[in-house]
């Protein structure tokens, strides 16, 4: 049986969700990639469902199109409320941030409309999440230090998330932010100060994490 496509799983949860619908989008990868979201793009498709309420008979509606995009590989989606929607961009301001520069509207109404991310949030949620990522990372590079193969999976596993923290330092501190991960890196590096060419390198990934949150943390805080 052929894989559900996008354009397949845009049109059935449209039709699952009905009157509901705020909107359903597209992010990450696939929306940054040329042509992303073409069925052919080998990214994992993320998709956020933004709906007026969420019950059970949502859930049950959706349960049917959502099961065939787990099969297909992809993650099913993000649901909020477009209250929580709207109320939330100071709780998660990255990712609105990170989903506002990279994203297409799949089905119902552009959802950005009076959304602000103020750089403040921005900051302090860097700060946090950088320190958390560090103290974790130590923490798996301190019992497996002698496991090689055990830090590549940790490098590995923490690569994507650390490159979302690399597209918001570049945004809080002005700078345009590339689309392609090895011009995102480069860019990173020249402005934070670490080697952008090794990150596949337990040591220096490490490295390069250490040197963001301290970076982060010797930015000016923005005054609330």
């Amino acid at each position: 049986m052929a894989r559900m496509t996008l354009d397949a799983f845009t049109g059935r949860v449209a039709e699952a969700a009905g009157a509901r619908l705020v909107a359903l989008l597209l992010y990450g990868s696939a929306a940054r990639e040329p042509g992303g979201g073409a069925e052919s793009a080998p990214s994992t498709m993320n998709t956020l469902l933004i709906v007026e309420s969420v019950d059970d008979e949502l859930f049950r509606r959706l349960s049917g199109p959502v099961t065939e995009w787990l099969s297909a590989k992809h993650p099913p989606p993000l649901v909020l409320t477009d209250q929580e929607w709207r109320s939330s961009a100071d709780a998660f301001p990255i990712e609105y941030d990170d989903i506002r520069a990279h994203h297409r509207v799949l089905a119902g109404r552009d959802p950005w409309r009076g959304i602000s991310v103020q750089p403040a949030d921005v900051r302090r949620q860097l700060e946090q999440e950088l320190m958390g990522k560090l103290m974790h990372l130590r923490q798996a590079y301190l019992a497996g230090w002698n496991r090689p193969k055990r830090l590549a999976e940790t490098v590995r596993d923490t690569r994507a998330g650390f490159l979302t923290m690399l597209r918001a330092v570049l945004r809080l501190a002005g700078r345009a932010v590339p689309a392609a991960a090895d011009a995102l890196v480069r860019d990173a590096a020249a402005l934070i100060g670490f080697a952008p060419d090794r990150l596949a390198e337990p040591a220096a990934f490490l490295d390069a994490v250490t040197r963001t949150a301290e970076y982060v943390n010797r930015m000016e805080r923005t005054p609330s």
